[in-house]
């Protein structure tokens, strides 16, 4: 398997894995939307040969700092629970680091993007719709986040899900 930007090429195959992995369209016409309005920071794909088995995407949000909203990841669902997500993950935060972001945040399962260093308490001080006990955040520079506090807000595109 390898994990690398998406391309135009994929984008057919990487809507039918969203489809796929969600029960409705809603996450495939998200990633679309996030391309379209220019809202995309990072977008990468995991491929077996020809075959997408993995998407994540990571969009910029309005915040008192530089922060990326992490979201949608799919999995293909052949493909689940063999590690495909995390390695996923750890790429699109490592390419978050690299470009210098300093936070990111995920609407999730805790159990899950804990294993990430992503925590409810380091979102806690930041007012948005999605506060409450699924709202993560992480901190980039050594797992801290400044300001601790203030309003964020993903990209236009999320604020239209139904």
């Amino acid at each position: 398997m390898i994990i690398r930007p998406e391309t135009p090429s994929l984008y057919t195959h990487i809507r039918a894995l969203l489809c796929a992995a969600f029960p409705t369209a809603t996450e495939a016409d998200l990633v679309d939307r996030l391309r379209e309005e220019g809202d995309v920071a990072f977008a990468l794909a995991a491929l077996e040969g020809d075959t997408v088995v993995g998407h994540v995407m990571l969009s910029p949000m309005t915040a008192p700092m530089r922060a990326l909203g992490l979201g949608p990841v799919a999995v293909a669902p052949a493909r689940q629970r063999q590690g495909v997500g995390r390695r996923l993950i750890d790429a699109a935060l490592e390419c978050a680091r690299a470009d210098g972001w300093q936070a990111v945040f995920v609407l999730g399962e805790p159990a899950y993007y804990g294993r990430f260093g992503f925590s409810v308490a380091a979102a806690a001080g930041f007012a948005t719709p999605y506060a409450g006990p699924y709202f993560m955040a992480l901190g980039l520079n050594d797992g801290a986040i400044a300001p601790q506090t203030g309003r964020v807000d993903y990209a236009r595109a999320f604020h239209d899900l139904a």
